[in-house]
């Protein structure tokens, strides 16, 4: 148990004590590696306590508090990797709203997506990933549920669905969709009966307390900005979000609540779909009683009260019983988002042994230390490539990783390093590289594969992400509408939520930028996810770091039959490059000068032996 007495080694060697560490480090933009030396390893809490004068007591009982709630360690590292379809596949996620319009409405749609399967098919794409398709008042684009059962008008139908599902399959690919339980819509049957009758059996679905006084039971922020109680003064009852005000978080605690979000899960695993990506799940189980969160502790992590939840109780517990009862018997595949969990607790969550989650998306790897998607910043490879290899080197051969740069809830991260354009296809071509030689398994992003970069917002009146418009009425409050926008248009959502330029009506929107460089970084793709394919090195291969000199990140996969290196150069600088006189380069096939890495270049070597030929 950790006490006071504890050291900084004791902490570290928590998985909680680990990630909050490794988080404290990110916030404050020291290296993590300070935690491992000599000095900082034997230095006690109550000692660091003197020198951090504006954190009391509270912050560190909270903290060690936090710690001791997690007895167990993580798995070991090493052992055999599994075998399964998961890691070997390549995934692609799509946007339904914005994928493909097939009727010309602006929206698009499930039979869209049915016109593009032969093209997702010949990109080399394993399976599909949807962003909720359920019918949505849409207050937060449909992460916001109003019936799990039917399919948003806009996008077609259940039938709809069950053809889009047939053709995924008939061209064997597979398709899971996205799974949002935290929370549902207040316009949900369930909140709607339990908002007007306390004897109902849905009123413990939710988190609804008696309005006592005009205070709410708790401190805690929602994520979407202010705080996260509803007041509903006619019910006299406070109601918790932790996202947006239409998007109350679900009672996880209540077993029938449970059983009937399982049932849910199985209908549609019975129906075909082969798992899901399953939203938030990390946040479903909240402290008893919902205490307040420490400040101090709340503006670190990023929320207050974010301790009660973002790790909570009952976690591990309620992911085995949603494994147990519905992903296991139907052999299903689930990857889990986890706000907040970083290496340690996602191999909590991940590994095989547990038996909870397949994998994890972990969004340590978007932002560059100390900073936060709402800033103007350029993101450092480097640092990336430092992150990167700790994963790689440390979270073992139980847990598997999730490789991804963008997704709905992110800007294009091809202009998060340069926003000048000089260097779009570069760059999108490097993380191209990276995150298919990498070992774990690659999520595409629709419009990635085209090297889509952000979109070009000059006023707060394009955009709809709920989350951005909340912090912009929040921020202009303390400084100028200008100065609001320009954080709300770094960070905004709204960036991959784009329509794809498929047709002339979409290529008007997004720009010429797009109409003739898309189509040769699709060639490009391909040929990276082949090689993929054909080099098992490079899907169950051994991990080396050969140099990670500044700008320089080389690294090496290898089995028995064969070695595989990645040279890549991450900036925009030119750079000396290696030579492997018994390596073959299957990638690119040409280059200017052989001996010159260019801005932003990266090269795949294989060893020319007869099972490594390309």
């Amino acid at each position: 148990m950790v006490t006071l007495d504890s050291s900084i080694a004791d902490i570290y060697s928590s998985p909680v004590g680990h990630d909050v560490l490794t988080m404290a480090c990110n916030w404050a933009q020291i290296p993590t590696w300070i935690l491992q030396t000599p000095l900082m390893k034997v230095l006690k809490i109550k000692s660091l306590s003197r020198f951090t004068k504006d954190l009391d007591e509270n912050f560190y009982q909270t903290l060690i508090q936090l710690i001791n709630a997690e007895q167990d360690t993580p798995p070991s590292i090493d052992g055999e990797i599994k075998h399964t379809w998961w890691k070997e596949a390549v995934f692609y996620q799509i946007y339904p709203r914005t994928f493909m319009d097939s009727n010309d409405d602006g929206i698009g749609d499930l039979q869209g997506i049915i016109d593009r399967l032969d093209y997702l098919k010949d990109l080399g794409v394993d399976a599909l990933w949807l962003s909720p398709i359920y019918d949505s008042p849409l207050d937060d684009n449909g992460y916001d549920i109003r019936d799990y059962y039917k399919i948003h008008k806009d996008l077609g139908t259940m039938e709809d669905f069950k053809r889009l599902l047939q053709e995924v399959h008939k061209r064997d690919m597979k398709l899971i969709m996205d799974l949002v339980v935290n929370h549902t819509s207040d316009e949900h049957r369930w909140f709607q009966e339990a908002l007007k009758d306390p004897n109902s059996p849905y009123r413990n679905y939710y988190f609804l307390y008696p309005q006592d006084n005009s205070t709410p039971p708790n401190n805690w922020e929602s994520f979407f900005s202010g705080g996260a109680w509803n007041k509903y003064e006619e019910e006299k009852l406070w109601g918790l979000h932790l996202f947006s005000k239409k998007q109350m978080d679900l009672n996880w605690d209540n077993p029938d609540l449970r059983k009937d979000i399982i049932q849910m899960i199985n209908d549609y695993l019975d129906l075909g779909v082969d798992g899901f990506r399953m939203d938030v799940i990390n946040l479903i189980s909240k402290t008893k009683g919902l205490p307040d969160g420490n400040e101090k502790l709340g503006k670190m992590m990023g929320y207050c009260g974010i301790e009660h939840y973002f790790y909570g109780p009952h976690l591990h517990e309620y992911l085995h019983e949603i494994h147990e009862k519905a992903f296991k018997p139907h052999n299903a595949f689930s990857v889990g988002e986890v706000p907040g969990l970083s290496m340690a607790l996602s191999q909590m969550v991940t590994s095989d042994e547990r038996e909870e989650l397949d994998m994890a998306f972990s969004f340590d790897l978007l932002e560059s230390p100390g900073h936060t998607r709402y800033e103007d910043y350029r993101y450092d490879l480097n640092a990336y490539r430092d992150q990167i290899h700790e994963w790689m080197t440390h979270y073992g051969n139980h847990c598997w990783m999730a490789l991804f740069y963008n997704n709905h809830d992110n800007p294009r991260m091809v202009s998060k390093v340069d926003n000048t354009h000089q260097y779009d296809r570069q760059i999108a071509t490097l993380l191209a590289i990276m995150q298919m030689t990498l070992k774990g398994t690659p999520f595409i992003f629709q419009g990635d594969e085209m090297g889509l970069t952000n979109y070009n917002f000059t006023s707060i009146n394009q955009i709809h992400d709920i989350e951005g418009i909340n912090l912009y009425h929040e921020l202009i409050k303390t400084m100028s509408e200008e100065e609001a926008f320009s954080i709300i248009k770094a960070g905004t959502r709204d960036h991959t939520r784009m329509m794809l330029p498929w047709n002339k009506a979409s290529k008007e929107t997004m720009g010429s930028l797009y109409q003739d460089a898309h189509v040769s970084m699709i060639k490009i793709y391909k040929e990276l996810i082949h090689l993929r394919k054909t080099h098992q090195a490079l899907i169950y291969g051994d991990y080396h770091c050969l140099s990670s000199k500044h700008n320089t990140y080389i690294y090496e996969r290898a089995t028995e039959n064969e070695t595989c290196i990645i040279e890549c150069n991450l900036s925009n600088s030119v750079l000396k490059a290696h030579n492997y006189p018994d390596m073959h380069r299957v990638f690119p096939s040409r280059v200017e000068n052989a001996g010159l890495l260019g801005p932003y270049e990266a090269r795949i070597y294989i060893k020319d032996t007869s099972n490594a030929s390309h």
